[in-house]
């Protein structure tokens, strides 16, 4: 069996969303431009018929990413415990060493973007988080060196 890709609900949403603004505007687009280059005659020298080609190889390329991605899509269920961190949740910490709050949601990989504060459940952190509740104490393992975190809220 292929090898399920985790996502949230928003997740998946979002890849069907892409997939189709690339099937429904992108590829149509990619094409219009493909005839107009090679209106321009040879096809040898031309610079637009090549970047054309290379634009449609890359979102063809996306395309098929996409396809696969949501055909193993297994989305995840944000039942449980209430109040316990899991899969899908937004988790409101502390850095006990700094003492700064941070705010960040647990996704599967694919949908990671620890800059949007989108962090995977694979990461050191969610993995440290899974399963506890507001109010408890962990160390983040699996580090360079470890630190301590305190869950001040989950949602």
């Amino acid at each position: 069996m292929a090898e399920e890709i985790i996502l949230t609900k928003e997740g998946l949403e979002e890849k069907r969303k892409e997939l189709r603004h690339l099937i429904d505007v992108i590829r149509p687009q990619v094409i219009d431009e493909l005839v107009e280059a090679r209106n321009q005659g040879d096809l040898s020298e031309n610079a637009d018929y090549d970047a054309a080609r290379n634009k449609q190889a890359e979102i063809e390329s996306r395309i098929k990413e996409l396809e696969s991605v949501i055909s193993k899509a297994k989305v995840i269920n944000t039942g449980g415990k209430k109040g316990e961190v899991k899969i899908g949740s937004q988790v409101e910490y502390q850095d006990l060493k700094t003492q700064k709050i941070h705010m960040v949601k647990i996704v599967g990989a694919i949908e990671a973007d620890p800059f949007a504060g989108l962090i995977s459940n694979e990461s050191p952190l969610a993995k440290a988080m899974l399963g506890h509740k507001s109010e408890e104490v962990l160390e983040v393992r699996e580090v360079n060196v470890p630190y301590k975190v305190k869950v001040v809220s989950v949602k």
